[in-house]
Order: C-alpha cells, then sequence, then structure tokens
C-alpha cells in the first residue's frame, strides 16, 4: 500500500511541475544553509579527545591577585616557577608543562635554506597523555627530561621533507644550530582545536612538526615562540633569568587524574601550594586556584568562535522560512485536490488514508529538496573561507555523515511541514465535493 502511495505522489508531483521545482528549490536552499554552517560548528565544538576528556585538566593559580586578574580568573598559564614546582611535586599519574618553540632547521640537501619549524617543548608525558600516534620510533622517557637530551620528535610533514619520508628513526636533524637526534615521526595528528595549546595559539593552527625535551630547550636558552604575559602589574625584568623566575606566565600545564578522587586531591593540592605562597609573602591573597577538564577549558576560552554560532542560527532560521513558504505551497497544492480527495473519500479512503498518501508525497519532495541540499551543500563548501577564518574553513567538508543528516533532515522537516496541509485535506466533506462537482 505504501508503494501505491508513493506512485499516486509522483504522479501528483509530475502533474504539476513547477510548483514542485518551487517547494524542492526552497527545501534545498534552506537544508544546504543549515548543513555548512553546521559543518563548520560541528568542528569547532566538537571533543577534540572525547576518550580522555574528561582525564584531561588545566591546572590554574593566580599570581596576580584580584587587582590585575580578569574577572576574578586566575592566567591561562603558569609562571616557570610554579610549573616547576607543580611537576617537582609529581601529583598527578601523569603531567607535563609545554611552550611554543619555533626553531630554523638546516635541510639534510646541500644548498637547500634554512626554514622555520613550530612546535613545543615539553615532557616526555605528553605523549601518552594525549595518545599521540607514532609513525616511526617514540618519544623520549623521564630519563630524557632529567639528562636534558638533545632529542627531537619530528611531524610526519618535516620528516617527509628532511628524509623523504623513511625511518628517520636515530638520524640527526640541526635546529638553530644545535644537532638533535631523532627519537621518533608522528603520524598525521593535528587535535581541533588544539586544546593543550589555547594559550599561545588560537586552536586551529597547522600540525606542529618539532618536540624537544622542556629541561633541554630552557637550559639552552629556547625562547618561547607564543604568548608571554607579564600582566598588568609585571614587569619582565631586566635578563633572562630575572624573566625566568619572574612572575610573567607562558608554561601550559596538563595533569592527568583517573578519578574524583583524584581530581579532588589534585585540587586540594593546588589550593594548599598557593595557601603556602600567601604565607611566604609572595601572595597576598587567598588562594585562587582552578581545575578545568577539556571541555571545561574549551568553553572557558571561547574555543567556538562566536561568528560560527550567529552563523548557524541565521542558516536555521532561513531554514525555518524556507518551511513556512514550502507550508504554503503545499496547503495550494492539496486543496486544489479535493474533488480528488472526495471521490476517494466517497469510495471507502478513511482519514488515516489520505494522511498516509500525502505525507508519502510530502515525504518525496523531502528526499527531493534533501538531495539538491546536498548538492548545493558541496557547492557552499567553496565559500566558507569568506565568512571563516582560513584555518577554520579549511576544516569544514562534506562527508558521508553529513550527507546522511541533510537527506533525514530534508525529509524529516518536510513531513513536519505537510501535517497542517495533510489535516486540512483529510477534513474535506465527499458528499460536498460530489454535489459540488
Amino acid at each position: 500500500m505504501f508503494v501505491h502511495y508513493l506512485q499516486l505522489g509522483l504522479g501528483s508531483l509530475r502533474r504539476n511541475p513547477l510548483l514542485t521545482a518551487l517547494m524542492v528549490m526552497s527545501i534545498g536552499f534552506g537544508v544546504a544553509a543549515s548543513m555548512v554552517t553546521y559543518a563548520v560548528f560541528r568542528v569547532v565544538s566538537g571533543d577534540p579527545i572525547p576518550q580522555k576528556s574528561s582525564r584531561l585538566f588545566v591546572p590554574q593559580l593566580d599570581n596576580r591577585g584580584p587587582r590585575y586578574n580578569r574577572n576574578g580568573e586566575p592566567p591561562d598559564a603558569l609562571t616557570y616557577t610554579d610549573a616547576m614546582a607543580l611537576m617537582q611535586a609529581r601529583r598527578a599519574p601523569r603531567q607535563t608543562m609545554l611552550y611554543q618553540v619555533g626553531l630554523s632547521v638546516m635541510p639534510q640537501q646541500p644548498g637547500r635554506l634554512p626554514f622555520k619549524a613550530l612546535g613545543y617543548a615539553t615532557f616526555a608525558d605528553f605523549f601518552p597523555m594525549f595518545d599521540v600516534p607514532f609513525l616511526y620510533g617514540r618519544g623520549w622517557n623521564a630519563d630524557g627530561d632529567e639528562a636534558r637530551a638533545p632529542v627531537v620528535v619530528i611531524g610526519r610533514q618535516l620528516n617527509q621533507r628532511l628524509f623523504g619520508g623513511t625511518d628517520s628513526v636515530g638520524r640527526t636533524v640541526v635546529m638553530d644550530d644545535q644537532a638533535y637526534r631523532v627519537a621518533g615521526v608522528i603520524d598525521d595528528w593535528n587535535p581541533q582545536p588544539r586544546f593543550f595549546d589555547m594559550f599561545s595559539s588560537n586552536g586551529y593552527a597547522d600540525p606542529p612538526q618539532i618536540f624537544v625535551p622542556f629541561n633541554f630547550a630552557v637550559a639552552a636558552g629556547i625562547e618561547t615562540y607564543g604568548n608571554n604575559s607579564c600582566g598588568s602589574g609585571g614587569k619582565r625584568g631586566s635578563d633572562r633569568e630575572s624573566w625566568l623566575r619572574g612572575e610573567c606566565v607562558w608554561v601550559s600545564p596538563w595533569v592527568e587524574l583517573d578519578d574524583a578522587a583524584q581530581v579532588q586531591g589534585y585540587r586540594s593540592f593546588l589550593e594548599g601550594y598557593a595557601r603556602r605562597l600567601r604565607e611566604a609573602g609572595r601572595f597576598g591573597w587567598a588562594p585562587n586556584v582552578r581545575l578545568r577538564d577539556v571541555r571545561q577549558w574549551l568553553d572557558y576560552r571561547g574555543a567556538v568562535p562566536p561568528e560560527s554560532r550567529i552563523a548557524l542560527a541565521v542558516a536555521i532560521g532561513f531554514f525555518m522560512i524556507c518551511l513556512v513558504n514550502t507550508i504554503g505551497l503545499l496547503l495550494a497544492k492539496f486543496l486544489r485536490r479535493a474533488p480528488e480527495i472526495g471521490v476517494r473519500r466517497a469510495l471507502g479512503a478513511s482519514r488515516r488514508d489520505i494522511y498516509l498518501q500525502f505525507l508519502a508525497e510530502a515525504g518525496m519532495v523531502g528526499l527531493a529538496g534533501g538531495a539538491l541540499g546536498v548538492l548545493l551543500t558541496g557547492v557552499g563548501m567553496f565559500g566558507i573561507g569568506l565568512v571563516f577564518q582560513p584555518q577554520i574553513a579549511r576544516l569544514a567538508h562534506l562527508d558521508l555523515r553529513l550527507v546522511a543528516l541533510s537527506l533525514a533532515v530534508a525529509i524529516a522537516a518536510t513531513v513536519l511541514a505537510a501535517f497542517y496541509p495533510t489535516w486540512r485535506a483529510a477534513q474535506v466533506q465527499p458528499a460536498w465535493q460530489l454535489k459540488s462537482n
């Protein structure tokens, strides 16, 4: 019977191609606008590390006080002194600190010019904490941290550029006149947003290509390539040592805590650490600390650009207008078929049969509109860069999930929009229609 209703609907749509085309276009444009903006929103609002986002935390410590902090919130990074104190306390099963570095890489081929590579100085736990995938080798271990070994983990792109993509573990890379031994090569890895460095990046930068031991980088005098915030009342100092031991924040901390007890224990430790600093005279205010997991951290840092929320809301509003237009077109189309409905009712068709017939016809309109919407969504992907930042625009893409969602939304929305026109069609009185015709 359902196939029969589909055949009736197809015949009806063919009898009035102009009206059918208007409805399909209305649905198609509405779906395309919504899906293009949703594709962007999906990228920027997704969980970059869902398997661990509830176990990775950012500790924050207020070293500026209520006079200089922002809305009562501690700075988004730590001073070198506090970062080292937290590392040496070892209160988390895994912990790391990191800061952004930019080093000049000497190509392996003679005659080539050096080029800049960006990455991070960090600790050994960085790689297992963030589930970094390796193509060759692995990261250094804790002994490498303590030994301040000149080793490096490079990204797949840099390995391709320097060594043609072969296994380069054990080979030497010269960066800023320092020879590093390659300990591992990372496979394609660039979580979006880049949750572990929302302090120095906008979260959507190119994949990092170098990772060097934190202790070695500090000892070698490698400056931060990222942000360095000394606050309104801070001072950088006259030399590197005074900056290193001062109140400027530039180190991003992360800890991995496995359960609620460890989270509570680490929060208590942070408060106790801040309290001891107050007693020692460094801080003149009550302990002000935070311990945010990945989702809370991204929300706090505003990882979702406001323009993506606005664009999605505008697109959904446009889709609603398209649906209202579709309701009007369906109403006109269905009521023009009142004589046909009257005959069917007189021959024994129930109101349920009328509902099924016209909702099936609306579903066909929705399917055609969804197909058009998928096509327009694909075209719209090329124009995302006109509205959003290029780093964000290039992340949005049309995949099978988005195609399926587009078709499902189009069909469901059109069927819902057809309920009122179908209800009006089902109210047609067969006796009156037979008499008037």
